[in-house]
């Protein structure tokens, strides 16, 4: 190999190359509409934490964008009908990373890699350049696309550049927004959906930067959705 060539910068992978991965047990980043930031995801919490270069044993989200594992989170969350849609909503619209109560009975074994204090850690975006890569995964763990002390990678060119080769970074093939020097991409904002249905901010982001105060942004989604 020239010298050249070993220099030659890495390479996105294509859809059917991050299906393959995943099926293969190991982690991909995947990208996300604008505003948000890209997310790492695989099969496991281990491969999504080691892609991170994190404790293989740290809470990671559940990417709860599949309707049956929609119906098995609700199943065994305090929150009634009205909330529990309320939660399939915030996630599949509002593309939220979302906090629900969760009651002390044991839980299936695989949603407790997003379970912490209580309370489980969900993500729910599906985006239509995915669904063919999500529709194999009813079960997927998710973190944002960074590894320790770095921002969230905005582009497939910052994953490439941030992420080890054995972690495939999905490139699609017609180019995104990456957002503009006034709205940089972001990770996605974290609320609390509580039993009673009350919404609070656990986290800021992408969602609710263009809003003065948390109450704004919390007041804007009780407007929307009826609460």
């Amino acid at each position: 190999m020239s010298a050249e060539a070993s220099r030659a910068p890495r390479t996105g992978a294509d859809l059917s190359q991050a299906m393959w991965a995943l099926r293969e047990g190991a982690a991909v980043v995947l990208p996300n509409p604008a505003p948000l930031t890209h997310v790492v995801t695989a099969t496991t919490p281990q491969a999504v934490n080691e892609a991170k270069g994190r404790p293989l044993d740290q809470p990671v989200a559940l990417w709860a964008h599949h309707a049956d594992t929609l119906h098995a989170v609700a199943a065994v969350t305090e929150l009634d009908a009205a909330g529990s849609a309320l939660a399939v909503r915030l996630l599949a619209e509002e593309y939220l990373t979302l906090l629900v109560p969760l009651r002390p009975s044991p839980q299936p074994s695989w949603l407790a890699p997003a379970c912490r204090a209580g309370r489980a850690l969900l993500f729910g975006a599906r985006w239509q350049p995915l669904r063919p890569l999500l529709d194999e995964h009813p079960v997927l763990y998710v973190s944002s696309a960074n590894r320790p002390g770095r921002q969230p990678a905005a582009t497939a060119a910052d994953a490439l550049a941030m992420f080890p080769a054995t972690v495939p970074v999905l490139q699609l093939p017609h180019p995104l927004d990456t957002g503009t020097a006034t709205a940089p991409r972001q990770a996605t904002t974290t609320v609390t959906l509580h039993p009673d249905g009350r919404l609070t901010l656990h986290r800021h982001g992408a969602q609710d930067r263009s809003y003065d105060h948390s109450d704004d942004y919390l007041h804007h989604l009780r407007a929307k959705y009826g609460d």
